[in-house]
């Protein structure tokens, strides 16, 4: 039972230290009880605790978004707020299926996860997700989804300096996910870069393999993103 917590420790009940090697779970990166964080969270409680986001906002809210989509590659340049990691997944799903359907290929249904991830506690990241034991207990959830499998091999990775250099290969396998229900099926791919919940889960690689469709545009359509 933890009663208060500083830096990278939590306090029992009991007045023991124990180490927060989790971060909480990976929300409390910058450690705990940091003053400058409880003075910002202090000083907006006092000028604005909470405005619905339904036609409202805080100009703070905007100005995060345009810092974030500075740091952001490519042409991601929008930024959508949830309260959780489950919320924005499930959300992140919806907008996908919202996106197609606005361009008119309302036949984009389907997900692909990968087996091992970890996407939320809602019945879409569940559903996504690839933790056997989060999934077992409730039925079919989401339908429409399949799963890529996982990059832990303990022969190819063991020992590896940085980055296994195997595991490009693996992105053939969404080739042939992609090429068994048609690209004009796909919503989107959803994959953790980098695992954590099943234990530390390194990409491999493969997530640099589409990187090739400037070199080999045939083997990457143009009509599957």
């Amino acid at each position: 039972m933890f009663v208060s917590a500083k830096g990278m420790y939590y306090t029992t009940d009991e007045g023991q230290e124990v180490l927060d090697g989790v971060s909480g779970m990976w929300c409390v990166n910058a450690g705990h009880g940091r003053e400058p964080i409880t003075e910002a969270i202090r000083a907006q409680a006092g000028q604005m605790d909470y405005a619905t986001a339904f036609q409202m906002g805080h100009p703070l809210a905007f100005e995060l978004a345009t810092r974030l989509t500075t740091l952001l590659p490519g042409d991601l340049d929008h930024v959508f707020f949830a309260n959780s990691g489950s919320e924005a997944v499930d959300t992140a799903l919806k907008i996908a299926l919202a996106y197609h359907r606005a361009r008119g290929e309302g036949t984009r249904t389907r997900f692909i996860g990968r087996e091992r991830g970890y996407h939320g506690v809602g019945f879409g990241g569940t559903a996504v997700g690839g933790i056997v034991n989060n999934r077992k207990q409730f039925g079919n959830m989401l339908g429409g989804v399949d799963h890529l499998p996982h990059t832990h091999n303990l022969e190819k990775n063991a020992f590896s300096r940085g980055q296994p250099t195997w595991g490009a290969e693996l992105a053939d396998d969404l080739e042939k996910l992609v090429a068994l229900h048609d690209a004009s099926t796909i919503a989107a791919v959803i994959v953790e870069p980098m695992a954590g919940s099943t234990g530390v889960l390194s990409p491999t690689g493969w997530l640099s393999r589409p990187a090739a469709r400037d070199l080999h545009p045939a083997r990457y359509p143009a009509d599957f993103r």
